[in-house]
């Protein structure tokens, strides 16, 4: 599940309450790696999620990350392209070693049939972040700059792609199994910026992940992206495609040609309400995408009120499907 290792865990709390901040959970090796293998212990699933944030990317490329309790993450604004120009070119690594650590760390104590996924925001993701300081509803700043200042913006796509790439590359090489691209707020943007900010960046990172470890297995997940879902699934070159819960199973089985794989796609809110509701809506899910490659997966991250009971409840319906 996205964000299985999270606050609906009683096992996470504890850890998170003694960590401090949620950045030094995150780059705390033995921490980090313990709530990483908490949800298999667990529920068992069939995959480890390592534990981390997107937003260890600005953080690695100099740029101020702090995370304020109820509130969300908080960066210095890029409001203006001459800050866009001043952004370090080329991520420090080692920010990102505790990282690399955690990974091996967790496959130590990983049971073998236990796949391991690592993952990376999407560039568009991280600079709407980057661009406004915080995430907004619909990412209006970062749209507005891609708009005012396209040749600005680009470049920190491209600072941002390269340095995804290495991030991914090198979590691939410490031993997770295959890693997820998240373009969370791709949903917002118009068919011509996704296709430039979205798409074409995403391909980017394929390719150059693909040079490195030409075996990496890649999934995208091109939130809401809707019709624009067909281009994702054909030109960024991902293995799979993440689905988020709103698309309509037939649609994105016509759009995502059937060697991909899909993920997802059951409700959030689903998973809170439990009952017959969620016995349903796992059944559609499972029945929508028979026949072909499938990761049954939330839509989205799991919510820090869903009742544990609900997660069993899906994991028993899925398994005696």
């Amino acid at each position: 599940m996205m964000r299985q290792a999270g606050r609906y865990l009683p096992e996470y709390r504890e850890l998170r309450a003694k960590a401090g901040g949620f950045l030094d959970l995150c780059f705390t090796p033995a921490y980090a790696a313990e709530v990483t293998l908490q949800p298999i212990r667990r529920f068992n699933f069939d995959a480890a999620i390592l534990f981390s944030d997107i937003l260890v990317i600005p953080h690695a490329l100099g740029r101020s990350v702090t995370f304020e309790a109820g509130e969300g993450p908080r960066l210095d604004p890029l409001d203006d392209a001459a800050k866009l120009d001043g952004v370090q070119r080329e991520a420090d690594m080692g920010k990102l070693e505790p990282v690399f650590e955690t990974i091996r760390l967790v496959r130590k104590e990983l049971p073998p049939h236990v796949t391991f996924l690592g993952f990376c925001g999407a560039p568009w993701t991280v600079a709407t972040y980057m661009i406004a300081g915080r995430g907004t509803p619909d990412q209006a700043p970062a749209r507005l700059m891609a708009y005012r200042e396209p040749e600005a913006f680009a470049r920190l796509m491209e600072t941002l792609v390269q340095a995804s790439a290495g991030y991914l590359i090198g979590q691939l090489k410490a031993g997770v199994h295959a890693v997820q691209i998240f373009d969370t707020w791709a949903g917002v943007l118009s068919p011509r910026e996704f296709q430039r900010w979205s798409v074409e960046p995403t391909a980017a990172i394929v390719r150059l992940v693909r040079e490195a470890v030409p075996e990496a297995k890649i999934i995208g997940f091109p939130r809401d992206a809707g019709t624009n879902l067909e281009a994702y699934a054909k030109l960024t070159g991902v293995n799979g495609i993440g689905l988020d819960w709103m698309i309509d199973a037939k649609a994105a089985n016509r759009m995502v040609p059937a060697p991909q794989a899909v993920q997802g796609n059951l409700d959030p809110l689903v998973l809170i309400a439990g009952g017959r509701a969620l016995d349903q809506a796992v059944d559609d899910v499972l029945e929508a995408f028979a026949g072909r490659p499938h990761i049954f997966n939330l839509g989205h991250g799991i919510t820090p009120e869903t009742p544990i009971a609900h997660v069993e409840q899906m994991i028993r319906r899925v398994r005696g499907a």
